[in-house]
């Protein structure tokens, strides 16, 4: 009987040590479980981060084409206004000179006819 009794107490001490055995190795596939939720979430983050990333530079992008859009635009009335500007300029200029011209034709004509009478 002491036989069987010492039979039994080894295996639930058999029993125990599988028991342990399990109970750690259940606790390295928690950590393991803990850390793949910790990589889950990174991941997730990430993913969000990026369609975030990728708003914002669409976002920045339509900015840029509108800004360059505005900035064409802006230069193209600077340019015509520009160049009304200068040909109201111009012709101011050009009438100054014919006007001069015309002077100067006239005066000519007077040195002539002053030399035309001292001859």
């Amino acid at each position: 009987m002491e036989g069987n009794f010492n039979e039994i107490l080894d295996t639930l001490k058999g029993i125990k040590d599988s028991i342990e055995a399990l109970n750690i190795r259940a606790a390295g596939i928690e950590k393991r479980l803990e850390r793949l939720e910790k990589v889950d979430s990174i991941e997730h983050r990430v993913t969000s981060n990026q369609i975030d990333i990728t708003d914002i530079k669409e976002a920045l992008e339509r900015m840029e084409e509108l800004q360059s859009a505005r900035i064409e635009k802006a230069l193209h009335e600077l340019m015509e206004k520009t160049e009304v500007r200068n040909s109201a300029e111009y012709n101011t200029i050009h009438k100054r000179l014919d006007s001069h011209l015309l002077k100067i034709g006239r005066m000519e004509e007077q040195v002539l006819m002053v030399d035309q009478d001292k001859r």
